[in-house]
């Protein structure tokens, strides 16, 4: 259960109002907190997300329902709204979300030459800040956090503990970074020459636009040349790597673990499931959805579906994939037809001999 402290209170009525619902019931309740319907206490607003949770919404200790339709036979007040789940996470931000209180910077900042800092930062402890940093409004920098020559960080924007943005790279407004992310480390580049590896120099950059968001120990490779972009809005899970000059559109999902190889291009809106593996130079549309463990070896047509290594469409992973995993019966069912054409082919064989020593007699 969360609660804010300034506001240990909520009305239905104001709950309503900043999602524009319709309360159903006593529209005088208050609401301290928020929670799942299964762990929600009698002062806490939980969400139904489908037909499917009635059950559970009946069984809820929860004193007030967010509801796509009111439940007749739920005997606590309810908040009607078009989508009960994007409700509810408004309602956390606007009321249940402790505001933010600038803290300044602390003592122990490292800061280079010809620093910008905007109004209301929160720097903390151990921060290292290059030369000719700016940082736009309200940035929030935790511990760790190094940030090298030149870099540009956006208004609003966090970056969790010991994230590392190397120089020259540029970080939009309302970006979050989590903890022991790489932004604009060496892309892997090398050539070989004499049976040994020469590094290539990395001298590009890496963009992230406003509103992206990266988990977890994500590494985004800087450019060979030019630049290494994550478009606005995108959303990159833990442990995801993503080359030097891939580009990356906007609104896109990856989830964690999966690997972009150099030179790519994803467009925008696309789903990328877990583990998914991507070669150099692939090319994938808008609207495109990648399956968890998918090896992208070609381009994706906008709006396909790809699943399987190598991936391949829908109409065609389906019964290839499928078909994989009834190989050890079809082997079986082999060998007996095998067998079973031996026996005939015998069979055959030995009949007409039995004919002619007839025919004899």
């Amino acid at each position: 259960m969360t609660g804010r402290p300034e506001l240990p209170s909520v009305r239905l009525t104001l709950i309503a109002g900043t999602v524009g619902g319709t309360v159903v019931g006593d529209s005088d309740v208050e609401i301290t907190g928020v929670s799942s319907l299964g762990d929600a206490g009698p002062r806490d607003l939980a969400y139904v997300d489908g037909d499917r949770f009635a059950a559970a919404a009946r069984a809820s200790r929860a004193g007030a329902l967010l509801v796509a339709a009111a439940l007749p036979d739920v005997d606590r007040p309810q908040i009607v709204v078009a989508s009960p789940r994007y409700a509810f996470v408004r309602v956390v931000e606007a009321l249940f979300t402790a505001p933010r209180q600038p803290r300044g910077v602390a003592h122990d900042v490292t800061r280079g030459l010809d620093v910008t800092i905007g109004p209301d930062p929160s720097i903390w402890p151990f921060v290292t800040l290059g030369n000719r940093v700016r940082l736009g409004a309200r940035v929030t920098l935790y511990p760790g956090v190094f940030l090298g020559d030149d870099v540009v960080v956006g208004d609003d924007t966090i970056l969790h503990p010991n994230v590392s943005v190397r120089e020259r790279c540029e970080i939009g407004a309302r970006v979050i970074v989590h903890s022991g992310a790489v932004i604009g480390s060496d892309g892997f580049g090398y050539l070989q020459h004499e049976g040994r590896h020469q590094k290539i120099p990395q001298l590009g950059t890496v963009v992230l636009e406003d509103d992206v968001e990266l988990g977890a120990n994500v590494a985004v490779d800087r450019a060979t040349f030019g630049t290494t972009r994550v478009g606005r809005g995108t959303k990159v899970d833990n442990l995801v790597q993503i080359a030097h000059n891939v580009s990356i559109g906007e609104h896109t999902i990856l989830a964690g673990q999966a690997g972009i190889s150099g030179s790519t291009r994803i467009g925008s809106r696309v789903m990328v499931g877990g583990q998914a593996g991507f070669a150099d130079h692939v090319e994938v549309g808008d609207r495109a959805q990648v399956a968890a463990q998918s090896g992208v070896f070609r381009d994706v047509p906008a709006g396909a579906t790809v699943a399987g290594s190598p991936a391949l469409s829908h109409d065609q992973a389906g019964p290839i994939y499928g078909a994989i995993l009834r190989l050890p019966d079809l082997r079986k069912e082999l060998r007996r037809l095998a067998q079973r054409v031996s026996e005939l082919e015998a069979q055959a064989h030995t009949k007409p001999t039995a004919k002619r020593r007839r025919s004899r007699r």
